[in-house]
């Protein structure tokens, strides 16, 4: 599974092509660290490439430009653009209810 940085998006765009899934975690973050073996185990299920953005640096500008709020948070970008999204409950974070709405979602 591909780790994005920051370099990789342009404000809320990211600077891919095609239909992309991008899961933004943060290592400091125990719902994150629940959540990411989900969503590594079930990554090669899904017909788009599913990448990681790291958020530990409470700094990286992807907070704002993406309006990130909570971690773990789900974004598809089709051709850069962000078309679908989840973001983490407070308390409780992401699960796999969620990752099944993202495959319904891009289908």
């Amino acid at each position: 599974m591909e780790e994005l940085g920051a370099e990789d998006f342009e404000g809320d765009r990211l600077k891919r092509p095609g239909t992309w899934a991008v899961g933004f975690l943060a290592s400091w973050c125990p719902f994150c660290r629940a959540f990411r073996p989900k969503i590594e185990k079930r990554s090669g299920r899904f017909p788009f490439p599913l990448a990681l953005a790291d958020l530990s640096d409470e700094e990286s500008p992807l907070w704002d430009s993406l309006h990130v709020e909570v971690v773990p948070t789900l974004v598809v970008f089709r051709d850069g653009q962000p078309v679908w999204r989840r973001d983490g409950r407070p308390g409780a974070g992401l699960d796999e209810r969620d990752l099944d709405a993202l495959a319904t979602a891009v289908a």
